[in-house]
């Protein structure tokens, strides 16, 4: 799995510090008198998938070098109710003090990563992977993709530099003849060194998939918003014109009611926005030991 930036997670880790710490933690300080030492469990309430474990521990470090996290659970791995995710051994008052923010990292990570599970094992048995999109919260994009990865899913592009993504609203700039004017475009955006590769997302079969499959060079083609039939549709059209690729993504509507039958359906990929901008972050607390 691939892992995190690091500069990236260490620019966030910093300022979700600053946010909560405000300099000083006076509950702590007048409760437990310096140099108490203890162990604490880091606990799940729910059933999860488990992410941002090493962020937990990096984050322990800031407040206080002397905190140590054994972890328990893996990122990536399953837990159960009442389960031990990682143990914290050190100075209480440096503990309860970095309590808030590191359960804040465990409960979203671990909510974007369980619903991503969700949806993976839905569609097993079948070709269809699950991807996430770029609707994540400013500045955790980083996190919360590291998340979807944890839960078995796949990556879309990270920012816009990385891929170029031809929009219903970019595609209305073309007006007619689309194929061959879309085939001038394909063709500068496979001479730009940072595109990973190139998709067009079409709103109808008949009218506009057509005519896009036409054109070389195209890596992936986004269906968007189409029922079941429509993609059954373009899935028989694109193996007759095409063969395997470009490859055919679903996407938008997609719950986990249906994306069992979307994805038998034959698409290559269901790209879900809802893994990450509708997640709910999971129950896990932080159990001192006494």
């Amino acid at each position: 799995m691939k892992t995190l930036d690091s500069e990236r997670v260490s620019k966030l880790i910093d300022m979700a510090i600053e946010e909560d710490y405000g300099g000083r933690d006076p509950s702590s300080e007048l409760m437990i008198p310096a140099g108490v030492k203890g162990k604490a469990y880091i606990i799940t309430r729910e059933e999860i998938v488990v992410s941002g474990m090493l962020i937990a521990k990096e984050t322990l470090k800031r407040y206080d070098p002397k905190l140590k996290l054994k972890i328990l659970k893996r990122d990536g791995q399953r837990a159960n109710v009442a389960d031990r995710l990682g143990v914290i051994e050190g100075p209480v008052r440096s503990m309860l003090t970095a309590e808030r923010v590191i359960l804040n990292f465990l409960q979203r990570l671990c909510g974007i990563a369980t619903m991503t599970y969700k949806y993976v094992h839905a569609v097993r048995g079948t070709k269809a992977k699950i991807y996430d999109t770029r609707k994540t919260i400013p500045g955790w994009r980083e996190l919360e993709k590291y998340a979807v990865r944890c839960g078995k899913g796949h990556n879309h592009r990270f920012n816009l530099s990385e891929a170029v993504m031809f929009k219903d609203n970019h595609i209305v700039q073309l007006g007619k003849n689309l194929t061959a004017r879309l085939k001038k475009l394909v063709e500068k955006a496979s001479e730009i060194d940072s595109v990973k590769f190139i998709c067009v997302e079409v709103d109808h079969v008949d009218d506009q998939l057509n005519y896009v499959l036409k054109v070389p060079g195209i890596d992936v083609v986004l269906l968007d918003n189409m029922g079941q039939w429509q993609y059954k549709h373009a899935v028989a059209m694109r193996n007759k014109m095409c063969g395997s690729k470009p490859l055919l993504e679903a996407s938008g509507g997609i719950t986990l009611n249906n994306v069992r039958q979307i994805a038998l359906c034959g698409v290559d990929r269901i790209s879900i926005g809802a893994i990450t901008h509708s997640a709910v972050s999971v129950d896990i607390g932080l159990d001192r030991e006494f």
